[in-house]
């Protein structure tokens, strides 16, 4: 395989780092916490900028107000606590206050997913990226591992408008170069291939990067793309690998209504009519366990990467 890990860190831990460094970099950044510092690794940011610090406590939707009243005056707001209380929990806040105005707030998500684990349904979202691609202007950005997810905390801070990022709690696989440059709104081709073009996003990257490389083995050639900016699609990429393999596995830890699956299928109906497989939950609730054995039951680890492609090249 041409991408290796040799340690595993959980992204949150990426988005930490990068706002701490942040603290250094830009004046202008503000963070904002709903009462959960340690779970966003906050920590460092205030420690170098404790004067640019606001601990909101357990009021999530003031914060979103808060923040873009921050935004006014010029200020960079990062909002920080869980994807589930981050977008459900808030959706009318950041409808009215954010995204109509265009506020130039920055909604950083952390505990997205199955991968939340032992917490269980009540904190497992599955469809905040689709709730939150639907807001007109609105970028949703879903990095797939430690460094990517610090290089995106850092490109977010000097772009121009509201911006979903979402992250998660568990460590996964580090083996996006740390020098890699992080450009919104571009996919990233990590692996070429002729027989089936698999799109990931978030730790399903590295989940298919897997189930790639064991279905060479067989003989299959798999192309790999990583979508870390949902909102906008890179159209172009997509385009340009369906061209040459003419079917398509979409993969992502999110329900298949409103993920990246049915953005990259409403794209191609309107474009170029392809046919797709998904790899996403598959319009239920979660439940509580280790991230591994959700991920196995509910069929979007590396294993079922494989069978979608299987099942895409069998008919």
């Amino acid at each position: 395989m041409k991408y290796t890990y040799t340690e595993k860190k959980d992204t949150r831990s990426g988005f930490g780092a990068g706002l701490a460094e942040l603290a250094d970099k830009n004046p202008n950044v503000v963070a904002l916490c709903a009462d959960l510092i340690g779970s966003l690794k906050m920590e460092k940011f205030i420690e170098k900028a404790p004067e640019r610090f606001i601990q909101v406590g357990i009021a999530e939707a003031n914060m979103m107000g808060i923040a873009a009243g921050l935004s006014i005056t010029g200020k960079i707001p990062f909002t920080g606590t869980f994807a589930n209380f981050s977008t459900s929990r808030v959706y009318d806040q950041i409808r009215q206050s954010i995204a109509y105005s265009g506020k130039n707030v920055k909604i950083c998500a952390s505990h997205a997913g199955l991968t939340l684990g032992e917490d269980g349904a009540t904190h497992q979202v599955l469809e905040d990226i689709g709730m939150m691609k639907m807001l007109p202007g609105m970028t949703v950005i879903n990095p797939c591992d430690y460094n990517q997810t610090k290089a995106a905390t850092l490109a977010i801070a000097d772009f121009e408008g509201p911006v979903y990022l979402r992250f998660g709690r568990p460590t996964v696989p580090v083996f996006i170069p740390e020098d890699m440059p992080f450009e919104i709104g571009k996919g990233i081709m990590l692996q070429e291939g002729t027989d089936v073009t698999i799109v990931a996003t978030g730790h399903l990257v590295w989940e298919s990067l897997v189930a790639a490389d064991e279905l060479e083995k067989e003989g299959i050639s798999c192309e790999v793309i990583n979508i870390h900016t949902i909102k906008p699609l890179d159209e172009e990429i997509i385009l340009k690998s369906v061209e040459k393999t003419g079917k398509i596995v979409t993969a992502e830890e999110h329900n298949y209504l409103g993920g990246l699956g049915e953005s990259v299928a409403g794209m191609l109906a309107r474009k170029r009519p392809t046919r797709q497989e998904f790899v996403a939950v598959n319009d239920t609730f979660g439940e509580s366990a280790t991230p591994a054995e959700l991920m196995k039951k509910y069929k979007i680890d590396a294993a079922a990467v494989k069978e979608a492609v299987k099942r895409i090249l069998a008919n």
